[in-house]
């Protein structure tokens, strides 16, 4: 039975919904604005010195805002509301605004970057109008390089997640939908170095980095036979000799290693490499295994968040994707999927009015185009409305944690049942 102090909280939690979304729509012009910048100046990864200025200065120029240009990262910031402390609820929203090579916006990465800087601000301006009843922090991380390298991988050894309690973004994509599976992943580079030599001439005096290179390649085409059907490996020769003529004297590729979780990955690595370095042993050259300085974890769900997303979204006209095709599709990876594992969090996807498929040429006209802007601010409305659910119902928040305490435990298989009793301390 609802009793009367239920029924204030559910009413003034519904006008702040309402308060949340006209805010929103009151400031589209200047987030509109602010997205067409960043898709206008591309840039890659750890080289987004203007889109960061430009997020920098829309937070600096808005009143209330603590900005911290260079937080962590070079092309990171931190802009803070509120007081903050021990007592406070801290919400935070994430921007990316790295761009992929040679197209620019494909994966729509200005429309998140304006996406958590709208629900940031229709946040902060329904809980200015509490004066101060509701303790809560607002969070904005600037995090770069989301493409290549993992610059949240950066910011979480650097210590920039700590003290929030739960984190949001959204992600442009062709559907709505609460989640789609990412995968942990690892980028690896293996260099062949072997001896150049006349191929027609004297080849036996040679040592063929190309044969070690085409060894690996085949090595790990074999190896498929005794992987599980959800992991995933493949890469390129980005590198094989220079000239018919020559014995190759180095020889590199690329690849990339996936497992639905992380705890798999290492199995994956391990295998993997034999493959890389039996090659080596074959050939007679020296082998360099170069993993990448940040591994990509899968994601963490959290289905109490998400089922709040759902239902916030669903208000506001969204049509959640029912293709099981989609939902179960474990395609890509993501650097959020590290921060699901610090901080409980959300990571929706969202329709922009076009079909276009992500990381293609038309995809980047379509998250520069005009009709994607009133599908962003109604996922910048239900982002912010369902951190008006936690922050207005403290038990919602301790499921969130609870729930994101047992996840984590889980994944990495050391769920019990004594641990299942942390509920209570958490």
């Amino acid at each position: 039975m609802m009793t009367a102090k239920m029924a204030d909280r559910a009413e003034l939690l519904l006008e702040l919904k309402q308060r949340v979304s006209q805010c929103i729509e009151e400031a589209k012009a200047k987030l509109h604005t602010l997205s067409k910048d960043i898709w206008s100046c591309p840039e890659l990864a750890y080289e987004e010195s203007r889109s960061h200025d430009t997020l920098v200065a829309f937070f600096s120029q808005e009143e209330g805002w603590k900005v911290d240009s260079h937080f962590k990262l070079h092309t990171a910031f931190r802009a803070t509301w509120g007081a903050g402390g021990s007592e406070q609820v801290n919400v935070g929203f994430l921007c990316e605004y790295d761009a992929l090579p040679g197209i620019g916006h494909a994966c729509g990465h200005n429309l998140i970057a304006e996406v958590g800087a709208a629900a940031a601000l229709g946040l902060k301006a329904v809980l200015e109008d509490t004066h101060g009843k509701l303790p809560v922090q607002v969070t904005v991380l600037g995090t770069p390089a989301e493409e290549d390298g993992g610059g949240k991988i950066d910011m979480l050894r650097e210590g920039a997640f700590e003290g929030l309690d739960v984190v949001f973004m959204a992600h442009p994509s062709k559907e709505d939908a609460m989640y789609l599976p990412c995968v942990a992943e690892h980028d690896v580079t293996i260099k062949y170095h072997g001896k150049a030599s006349h191929a027609s001439a004297y080849p036996w005096e040679g040592i063929n980095a190309l044969d070690a290179a085409v060894l690996c390649y085949n090595n790990l085409s074999v190896l498929r036979q005794q992987m599980k059907p959800d992991w995933r490996v493949h890469g390129i020769i980005k590198h094989g000799g220079v000239k018919p003529n020559i014995i190759p004297a180095y020889a590199e590729l690329e690849y990339y290693l996936r497992t639905p979780s992380r705890a798999e990955l290492h199995v994956l690595k391990a295998k993997a490499e034999m493959c890389f370095r039996s090659a080596a042993v074959a050939t007679g050259c020296e082998v360099k295994v170069e993993f990448a300085r940040n591994k990509y974890d899968n994601m963490l769900r959290n289905g109490v968040l998400e089922e709040l997303y759902e239902t916030n979204g669903k208000a506001l006209g969204m049509d959640f994707t029912t293709d099981e095709d989609v939902l179960k599709n474990e395609s890509g990876s993501t650097d959020f999927g590290n921060v699901t594992f610090a901080v409980p969090g959300i990571h929706p996807y969202f329709y922009i009015g076009s079909n276009a498929l992500n990381h293609t040429e038309e995809y980047t006209v379509a998250a520069g185009d005009d009709r994607a802007q009133f599908f962003t601010l109604r996922t910048a409305k239900a982002l912010a409305m369902t951190a008006l659910d936690v922050l207005l119902n403290p038990e919602l928040l301790q499921r969130v944690k609870q729930e994101f305490t047992e996840a984590k435990l889980k994944e990495d298989g050391t769920l019990t049942g004594e641990h299942t009793e942390l509920s209570d301390k958490h």
